[in-house]
């Protein structure tokens, strides 16, 4: 190539990569906000029934559509650690300025979870067999199998039990019942209470195996919806000659 086409060719990277960056960060965040964020808000939603099934599942669907697009496109098997590093951007944006610098809430209140466990499960799955069907099996499951244990270091101590007045608490609902929000008392939860007790009680067991089976799913489908918007389809008009015999 010339070099004003490599100079050029560099310069369309460098104004469309930054711009498809943004376009992530404000488009994925958008998308898990509308679906698992009050999941992701509050500290007292940090349950161990629905924030592990719930959280996975939504997280995992910008990831397998994206990891499509680079990989088909560009051969690059990190789409779904970049898709958690955008969405943690956005998250940490709007905590700080959304929660901290605009009505002073305490911003250790709404740390959001974390994903990169999975993400690297995925994009590792995906560079290693180089097969969409077998990083939607193992890669999917990690997804959702590990991103409980991956948060426990962050928010187990938010579980230990406290005794407040007489009634014994965990350290998330006492936060939540401290910190007033819009929509109380809509908002405030009991973290340990839920319906889910089969198999002896096991609830974030059963709830991380749940999460996996479905984020199998979610990564096929969306997979092929990344497909259908990544395919470009033309429509060639040929201007028909007949031909009469004499």
């Amino acid at each position: 190539m010339p070099p004003e086409a490599v100079h050029m060719s560099r310069l369309i990277d460098a104004v469309y990569f930054p711009i498809l960056i943004v376009l992530l960060v404000g488009t994925y965040h958008m998308h898990f906000m509308l679906l698992a964020g009050d999941w992701d808000f509050w500290m007292d939603w940090k349950d161990r029934q629905w924030w592990p099934v719930v959280t996975p599942i939504v997280g995992i669907t910008y990831c397998s559509a994206i990891m499509y697009y680079l990989w088909v496109n560009y051969r690059q098997p990190f789409g779904a650690t970049l898709c958690v590093v955008c969405l943690l951007i956005g998250e940490w944006l709007t905590r700080y300025w959304g929660f901290y610098w605009w009505s002073h809430y305490p911003i250790n209140f709404v740390t959001p979870g974390i994903m990169l466990p999975g993400a690297l499960m995925l994009d590792f799955t995906l560079y290693l067999t180089r097969n969409w069907l077998v990083t939607a099996l193992v890669g999917g499951g990690f997804f959702g199998l590990l991103f409980y244990p991956g948060n426990w270091p962050i928010f187990g101590p938010t579980h230990l039990p406290i005794v407040v007045e007489g009634t014994l608490l965990s350290m998330a609902d006492y936060m939540g019942h401290m910190y007033v929000r819009t929509g109380t008392p809509e908002y405030v939860r009991h973290i340990e209470q839920g319906s889910l007790r089969t198999f002896g009680g096991h609830t974030t067991v059963i709830a991380a195996f749940f999460s996996a089976f479905v984020s199998m799913l979610m990564f096929t489908v969306w997979w092929y919806l990344g497909k259908v918007y990544c395919t470009a389809f033309s429509t060639l008009k040929v201007k028909r000659s007949y031909r009469t015999s004499q």
